[in-house]
């Protein structure tokens, strides 16, 4: 919201600085965003009077005029404006006088100078050279009873400062100047003037029949029938000055007279063209199928969820909105219906949005304006209309009021003892009781209690945090006291055997893969397609249709990132996520991290698609397969051995999928993901993806001392015929079971071979042959004797045979 300081000033003027204003209007709770000041600096520019205009006797569109500027003589000044004429008054820059700076940062100094021989002593000046707005069409036009002489700044008051605030919602009464005075007047004691509002004279009976059929949507309706009025009234000076400090643009005096009203107590209100309304009026819910073109040109369709104002033909206003284009006010109204209405926030809110824009109305409405004060306004109003657009014929109906559904005012209760422990500074009743009663809330007190009935203003003020909110307030926030924690800060020392998650994140990063954040809620579909869940957890409310339930699983999100990225030509993606999923066990009880019937673990899980390396001039280019990934994920578990078996996940590819075990408990898989999937999301590539519990990458071994083995390690290689089905994991839990007296050091299968078919269509060979490299070496300080070393080969050779039936090769 933006305003003028002078404005704010004229109902609450507290003797602070405009620095010490903002200040304390910040520190209450209304942000100052922005200040800025009205004009930017110039000076030696005065009001002056042009009393002479003739044409320059060497260019057809330069003007010689005679300007007075309260001196002795008047200054013979050269203009091109158009509209520099005999009687106005403009602003005039004298010689000495410097105009605001320029494009290049300097300020502009007013010489004598000579256009087309004859010379000039000044400059009149347009709004555009003084950087009031942006009009070049001419001169600034003054007010014709400005002091000629007078400094323009001073006759324009263009020392003025705008603010800026930044209102939360539950700030709503100060969305005007009177409300922001209001708080000021309570925060600094400055007396704040009371608008009186005089009751027009009624001098016709005439009262446009008004219906109020959803007393849901409206709960007070006011309005007036105002014959005789001029539409073509020049809106004055003040007021066009006023709103576009304001932000807000002069239309006609009419819409402005609504507009200034809105902005000065925070009422918006609807000036119908009388004459076009067919019968009466009808305040109800929008019906199926109904259209209404608007104000700003717009036509949209309205349904049973929209509140509409109607007369007997058809749909006339967007409640609380905007009015609608075929009742507008123009140059040919003679008679106006005004209405000031009291919508309820709920039937308002969010409907603007419907229609993918946003007024001034709506914003205000759905927050909640006054209801008690709308035949109040709407005497202002009249009194405007009369002031400005009033003539001989102009003549005033009485008001029809209809009080349908008024809010009940809320009783609140405040314990000093709970304002005190929340604010965490000590407070008496009489300060809780001077802060509220400042602000204009009636209070009554009791004993350590006070009960606040809220003003038909506060739609904020439901709970007793709203007035502890209001006390620390009015106290100050700058003025709660800093007080260190009580208890002793003791820092959360992290196991040796539990890495951290920053160290994990840093890891992934380090094998090539980049992290990715995204939201935990996702799309039902990726639940019931590639996390196997036909019941996720949905979301009551969600933010967007394709947000609608939790995440069970990080690879639908992981998916969706290789999408965007191959959509614009990415070729290579490796990325990572570390995150929660949710997921339903009624075996978890709620406490201060966790919530009953739902476990929310930690997951790592990413993705590789693309070259497996960076392009290289040496290397020849090779596409990421399941190894490379199942080699990272080894890499992150080290020094901890997974074991990879196979399995079947919804989103990946049946023959190419393994789950990963780490001693002896599944934490997650690794995976091609299935065609169908690939298919579905139209991705270039087979992308291959893992998932695994956080906590099993987090555990480390706490290393521990060995000493270096005094004599070189012996190596042995044998090779052993086994069945076809018999996998790499079974080899060599057969040849670590070995009983060899704990010499094998290590065990590594270096060659498969596989007989050739010797002829077409016969049937492949039932056996491969495996080769194992044997690594042989002692733990203490001898050596490793012939005898040791054939005893623990024929050990190894022996369980083969027992435990997987494998044959050793000659």
């Amino acid at each position: 919201m933006q305003f003028p300081e002078s404005w704010l000033r004229e109902f609450c003027n507290p003797p602070l600085s405009t620095s010490q204003l903002a200040d304390t209007l910040t520190m209450a709770g209304l942000e100052v965003e922005e200040r800025q000041p009205v004009a930017p600096p110039f000076h030696g520019i005065v009001v002056g009077e042009i009393k002479d205009a003739i044409q320059h006797p060497n260019a057809d569109r330069l003007r010689v005029c005679q300007v007075d500027v309260g001196g002795p003589d008047l200054l013979t000044i050269v203009c091109g404006a158009p509209n520099a004429r005999v009687g106005i008054k403009v602003p005039c820059a004298m010689v000495g006088a410097e105009l605001p700076p320029g494009e290049d940062g300097k300020p502009f100094l007013i010489k004598v100078g000579k256009l087309r021989g004859v010379e000039s002593f000044g400059m009149l000046c347009s709004a555009r050279e003084l950087k009031l707005s942006e009009d070049h069409g001419g001169l600034l036009e003054l007010a014709s009873d400005a002091p000629v002489g007078q400094d323009i700044r001073q006759h324009l008051n263009l020392d003025d400062t705008l603010f800026t605030l930044k209102l939360t919602p539950n700030l709503a009464h100060c969305l005007s100047v009177y409300g922001v005075a209001r708080e000021l007047s309570a925060l600094t004691g400055a007396p704040l003037q009371k608008p009186v509002f005089a009751a027009a004279p009624v001098t016709h009976a005439d009262v446009l029949p008004v219906k109020v059929s959803a007393p849901d949507l409206c709960g007070r309706f006011s309005g007036r029938i105002v014959r005789g009025v001029n539409p073509k009234a020049a809106t004055p000076a003040w007021m066009v000055d006023r709103l576009a400090r304001c932000g807000q643009r002069s239309v006609t005096a009419l819409v402005d007279i609504s507009n200034y009203v809105m902005f000065e107590f925070g009422r918006p209100s609807h000036i119908f063209d009388l004459d076009k309304i067919h019968g009466g009026l009808e305040v109800r819910w929008g019906q199926a199928g109904e259209s209404l073109k608007l104000l700003n040109g717009n036509t949209v369709t309205v349904d049973a969820q929209v509140g509409v104002i109607a007369d007997a033909a058809q749909v006339e206003s967007l409640a609380g909105i905007m009015g609608g284009d075929a009742t507008a006010v123009s140059d040919d109204t003679q008679n106006v219906y005004v209405e000031a209405a009291f919508w309820w926030p709920k039937a308002i809110a969010g409907r603007s949005r419907r229609f993918n824009f946003a007024t001034d109305a709506g914003h205000r409405f759905e927050r909640g304006v006054d209801p008690e004060l709308t035949v109040a306004h709407l005497e202002r109003i009249t009194q405007l209309i009369v002031d400005i657009c009033g003539t001989p014929q102009t003549s005033c109906g009485p008001i029809d009021d209809q009080r349908v559904a008024m809010p009940q005012p809320a009783v609140v209760t405040l314990r000093v003892a709970r304002a005190a422990k929340v604010l965490g500074m000590p407070l008496t009743q009489a300060q809780c009781a001077q802060a509220l009663t400042g602000l204009g809330l009636p209070v009554v007190e009791g004993d350590g209690v006070l009960s606040v009935t809220a003003p038909s203003y506060r739609f904020d003020i439901q709970i007793e945090e709203d007035l502890i909110e209001e006390v620390a307030r009015v106290v100050g926030y700058d003025n709660l006291p800093a007080t260190p924690p009580q208890a002793p800060i003791t820092a959360k020392i992290r196991p040796e055997a539990r890495r951290g998650e920053f160290a994990v994140r840093r890891a992934v990063a380090a094998l090539g893969y980049q992290e990715t954040i995204n939201f935990s809620f996702v799309d039902e579909r990726w639940e019931h397609e590639l996390a196997g869940n036909p019941a996720p957890i949905k979301l009551l409310n969600p933010i967007a249709s394709q947000m609608s339930v939790m995440r069970s699983s990080l690879l639908g999100s992981l998916l969706q990132v290789l999408k965007f990225n191959q959509d614009r030509k990415a070729q290579r993606v490796r990325v990572f996520e570390l995150g929660r999923v949710f997921l339903r066990d009624d075996a978890v009880a709620s406490s201060d991290t966790t919530v009953q019937g739902f476990n929310q673990p930690m997951r790592l899980a990413g993705l590789a698609v693309g070259a497996c390396d960076e392009p290289e001039w040496g290397v020849k280019e090779r596409a990421v397969d399941f190894f490379d990934v199942k080699g990272d994920l080894e890499a992150l578990l080290a020094p901890v051995q997974a074991t990879f078996v196979a399995a079947t996940h919804p989103a990946m590819h049946p023959g190419r999928c393994a789950k990963v075990v780490v001693q002896g408990v599944d934490v997650g898989f690794v995976g091609e993901l299935h065609p169908k999937w690939r298919q579905s999301y139209e991705l270039n590539q087979a992308p291959i993806l893992f998932e695994v519990d956080l906590d099993a990458v987090l555990a480390r071994e706490v290393p521990r001392f060995k000493t270096v083995p005094k004599f070189q390690a012996v190596e042995r290689d044998i090779a052993v015929l086994v069945d076809e089905r018999v996998t790499h994991d079974a080899l060599m839990a057969a040849i670590w079971a070995a009983p060899v007296d704990g010499v094998l050091r290590d065990a590594l299968l270096f060659d498969i071979y596989r007989p050739k078919v010797p002829a077409t269509g016969a049937a492949p060979a039932a056996e491969k042959s495996m080769a194992v490299r044997l690594t042989l070496n002692t733990r203490d300080e001898s050596a490793l004797t012939e005898a040791q070393i054939e005893s623990a080969v024929a050990a190894v050779v022996a369980t083969l045979a027992e435990k997987i039936g494998a044959r050793q090769r000659t």
